[in-house]
């Protein structure tokens, strides 16, 4: 089963404040929801070829897997690969200037197998829902202080 989506969501705070909080590895916990914990698995800054191994709770069930940044724009554009995971996936951010703040573009696209094949149609809007969660936890973060 193939999974494409994507979720927006504007920001009352300006672009390189987002940016810097959200591709910070550090932070994911803080903001992706269904994360139980996430580290990076390399030494020195993050950038391409920084993998980060992440612990997670999706459709009840525990998930571990790892994605390495495949291309880093600073304050624009973060792309991620699955090189461990029971679905292999790429996930995109994209971050632009909008009147009042920013716009951040999350995309998640891959092909699920095992048991997440089994969650079929499901699993699209398991996805699109996690990503709405996270934006808005993101989003009440930076707004908030």
């Amino acid at each position: 089963m193939s999974v494409d989506v994507t979720v927006e969501k504007d920001i009352g705070r300006d672009r390189g404040a987002v940016a810097a909080f959200a591709m910070d590895p550090a932070n994911d916990t803080r903001w992706i929801t269904a994360l139980r914990s996430a580290r990076t698995l390399d030494g020195g800054p993050v950038g391409v070829g920084t993998r980060v191994e992440r612990v997670a709770s999706f459709l009840g069930r525990r998930m571990e897997y790892v994605n390495e940044i495949v291309e880093l724009e600073a304050g624009s554009r973060l792309v991620m690969r699955s090189v461990k995971a029971p679905f292999p996936m790429r996930v995109v951010y994209e971050l632009e200037d909008v009147p009042g703040g920013t716009r951040m573009r999350i995309r998640a696209a891959g092909d699920a197998g095992g048991f997440y094949r089994i969650a079929g149609p499901l699993l699209g809007a398991a996805v699109r829902r996690g990503i709405e969660k996270d934006l808005a936890e993101l989003k009440r973060l930076m707004e908030t202080g």
